[in-house]
């Protein structure tokens, strides 16, 4: 049973070598004809005179700026797209501080420094409060115990 198992393995292990090697051939075969054209074009160009071999370099040299500029402006609408989506988080971020802030102003005077510790807590944890705790004033004390508990 074990023979038989690591048999297995090495005839898988044989597969995937013989399978990488083919494609890497393929690679190699491609990169040949890639060289082979590159070669073609370099000796036609030799044989053309000074003039039209600056010019086909200009032309070289032009496409390869037209491309890089392409990938950077591609780049610099992604910068774009991704600052403008940044600055929505910003505002949205804001108007929750806003809206906080608020909201510790109608807080009674008594209770307003506690609160005030418990901001800067939410603040951190970046929780998102829906409203605030409405109660009576003889279950204050109850309602504290609770809360410390």
């Amino acid at each position: 049973p074990v023979v038989r198992l690591l048999e297995a393995q090495l005839q898988d292990q044989r597969r995937e070598h013989e399978e990488e090697m083919e494609a890497l051939r393929n690679q190699v075969d491609l990169m040949q004809e890639e060289l082979e054209k590159q070669q073609q074009a370099f000796l036609q160009t030799l044989q053309l005179s000074p003039e039209v071999q600056v010019e086909f370099g200009l032309q070289q040299e032009i496409t390869r700026l037209t491309n890089e500029n392409l990938d950077l402006k591609e780049l610099l609408e992604k910068s774009e797209k991704n600052e403008r989506k940044l600055k929505k988080q910003l505002k949205i971020y804001m108007k929750k501080v806003q809206d906080f802030e608020v909201s510790q102003t109608t807080v009674p005077g008594e209770r307003r420094p506690h609160e005030r510790s418990m901001q800067v807590a939410v603040q951190r944890k970046e929780k998102d409060f829906q409203g605030m705790l409405e109660y009576y004033n003889e279950d204050e004390p109850l309602l504290i115990r609770n809360l410390i508990t």
